[in-house]
C-alpha cells in the first residue's frame, strides 16, 4: 500500500471512533469515523461497507464469470450493450482521462499488460517482441470503445476487445462507500482501498486527517511525506516493487499503451489529490505513465495538486505544483511529525 492512515497519537483509540477494516478487491480496506451519530455503530459500518464492495463485485470483478464486467468482455457484440450504470459511470469517466491524458491511461490494456508478465499468468519465459506487441496492440485502444450513461450501455467497435478496470474501480468503490457514509449522517470519516484515501471533515482529536505518503523505495515501508485532508481523495502510483529484471533491464509493471512497452522514465512514483477517488485513481496511472516531465507539464496545465518523485543517482527528488503544497503537513524527505 503506498498511502497509509496514519496512527492517532497516544496509546489509546481516540474518543468516539469507529474503526472497522477486512479484505477486498485482492487487498484490504478500512474505514475510521469520528463523532458517529448514535444510530451509527461498527456493525451498521460492516453492513454497509459489505453492500458497497458486494456490488462492485458484482460489477467490475474480472475474476467472476458472471460479472458484468465479464459478460461485456466475453461478448462479440458491436452493438450497444446494457450495463448497469455503476459500470457505464466508470467506464465513461476512464475514457476521459483517455482522451486528456492523450491515451496514457487505457481501461483495454489488459493483452499488453498480460504478455509483459503482470497478469495472471505471471512472468513469462520470452518477452514479447515488436510483431507480438503490434498483434497485442491491434486488439486494444480506448477509442475502440464508447459509454452512454442514458440509458446506460457500453459498446466496443472490435469484438475481441475486452476492458479492465483495476485502476479506476477501487476509487470508484471508495467515492460509493463515502457516499454511504453520508446518507447515514457520518460526516467525519477516512475510508482506504488498498491504497486509494479519501477523507471528510476532522478525526476524533478535531484535527484534519493525517496521510502518510510511502517512500518509493524496495525496503520496508516508511512515510516520505504526510499531507492532511478533509473532502479530498489522494492517490499514489509507482515503480518500486512491482517489476522484474531480465538480462540487467528493469521491466515495470506499468505499460504505456501508446508503445505497448513497459515505462522506461526516472518516475519512482506520483502522489495525486483531487475531488474523488475515482478522479485520482486513474490520473494517478495517467501520470505515472507519462513520467515526471510531461507529467508535470499537463498537471500544471489543469491545475492539478500533483507530486513527481524522480529516483536518481543520488537519491530522491521531488517535484509538486503549486496546488499540491496546499495539502502538505510534512514535506518530503524527513517524514517525521513535527
Amino acid at each position: 500500500m503506498a498511502i497509509v492512515l496514519l496512527a492517532l497519537a497516544g496509546c489509546e483509540r481516540a474518543p468516539r471512533e469507529l474503526a472497522i477494516s477486512g479484505p477486498t478487491m485482492g487487498t484490504t480496506y478500512s474505514i475510521k469515523v469520528a463523532s458517529a451519530p448514535d444510530t451509527v455503530d461498527a456493525h451498521t459500518l460492516r453492513v454497509a461497507a459489505d453492500e458497497v464492495l458486494a456490488r462492485i463485485d458484482r460489477s467490475m470483478s474480472g475474476y467472476r464469470e458472471d460479472s458484468e464486467i465479464s459478460r461485456f468482455n466475453a461478448s462479440p457484440s458491436t452493438d450497444w450493450y446494457e450495463v448497469s450504470r455503476d459500470l457505464a459511470t466508470v467506464v465513461d469517466y476512464a475514457l476521459e482521462v483517455s482522451r486528456e491524458s492523450g491515451g496514457a491511461f487505457d481501461i483495454t490494456v489488459g493483452p499488453l499488460i498480460a504478455a509483459w508478465g503482470f497478469g495472471a499468468a505471471g512472468e513469462p519465459n520470452d518477452l514479447p517482441d515488436e510483431s507480438q506487441l503490434a498483434q497485442l496492440k491491434a486488439r486494444v485502444g480506448h477509442e475502440k470503445l464508447q459509454a452512454r450513461l442514458d440509458p446506460p450501455a457500453l459498446r466496443k467497435s472490435a469484438a475481441a476487445l475486452q476492458i479492465d478496470l483495476n485502476g479506476i474501480a477501487p476509487g470508484y468503490a471508495v467515492d460509493l462507500m463515502a457516499e454511504r457514509l453520508q446518507a447515514l449522517q457520518v460526516t467525519q470519516f477516512v475510508i482506504d482501498i488498498g491504497g486509494e484515501v479519501r477523507a471528510q471533515g476532522r478525526n476524533a482529536r478535531g484535527e484534519l486527517w493525517r496521510i502518510a505518503v510511502e517512500k518509493p523505495i524496495d525496503a520496508e515501508s516508511e512515510p516520505y511525506a504526510i499531507v492532511q485532508l478533509d473532502n479530498a481523495a489522494v492517490t499514489t502510483s509507482g515503480e518500486y516493487r512491482h517489476y522484474y529484471d531480465r538480462d540487467g533491464r528493469r521491466y515495470s509493471h506499468t505499460i504505456d499503451p501508446r508503445t505497448g512497452w513497459p515505462v522506461q522514465h526516472s518516475l519512482a512514483s506520483v502522489v495525486v489529490i483531487g475531488p474523488s477517488s475515482m478522479y485520482t485513481d486513474a490520473w494517478a496511472t495517467a501520470l505515472n505513465v507519462l513520467g515526471s516531465e510531461a507529467g508535470l507539464e499537463l498537471a500544471q496545465k489543469r491545475a492539478m495538486p500533483v507530486m513527481f518523485i524522480d529516483a536518481v543517482a543520488n537519491g530522491l527528488v521531488p517535484v509538486a505544483t503549486p496546488q499540491f503544497e496546499f495539502y502538505v503537513a510534512v514535506p518530503p524527505s524527513t517524514g517525521k511529525q513535527p
